[in-house]
């Protein structure tokens, strides 16, 4: 999570174009117990800005968990590629869910080495998607 000051505006127009979810592991702020963060894809760090070009909607754990990479290696061909942009990429393309629809799986290297990098299948979350299963208010539709 950054320090920077995201003005009020800036960010409802950004929560809106995530719908309100998590770029990468698409949790809905709806169906966590604290916001979402405002995510620079291209961090401060590297020298990103806080414009709204540069930012997205992220939970805290993968925003935790993405820290200031941009690039992350492929599991399976240890290659470094570049971790999945939710701004630019569409996930369906290089993300699915499992047939029991709690597990992502990466489709491509970009999917692989982010589920990889980013813990998108993280123990507790496998818990929790299940229950969301169950209730049917996952995996997400769209």
């Amino acid at each position: 999570m950054s320090s920077a000051h995201v003005p009020r505006p800036l960010r409802d127009r950004v929560a809106a174009q995530a719908r309100h979810r998590c770029g990468y592991c698409l949790t809905p702020a709806a169906l966590v117990a604290s916001p979402l963060e405002i995510d620079h894809l291209f961090p401060l760090s590297l020298g990103g800005t806080t414009k709204e070009a540069n930012l997205w909607l992220a939970c805290s754990l993968c925003n935790n968990h993405k820290g200031n990479r941009v690039v992350v290696l492929d599991p399976v061909t240890a290659q470094a590629v570049p971790l999945f942009n939710p701004r630019l990429q569409v996930w369906a393309e290089h993300f699915a869910w499992t047939e029991s629809g709690d597990r992502v799986v990466g489709l491509t290297q970009i999917g692989r080495a982010t589920v990889a990098a980013l813990q998108l299948n993280r123990t507790w979350l496998l818990h929790t998607r299940r229950v969301w299963v169950s209730v049917g208010l996952h995996p997400p539709k769209d």
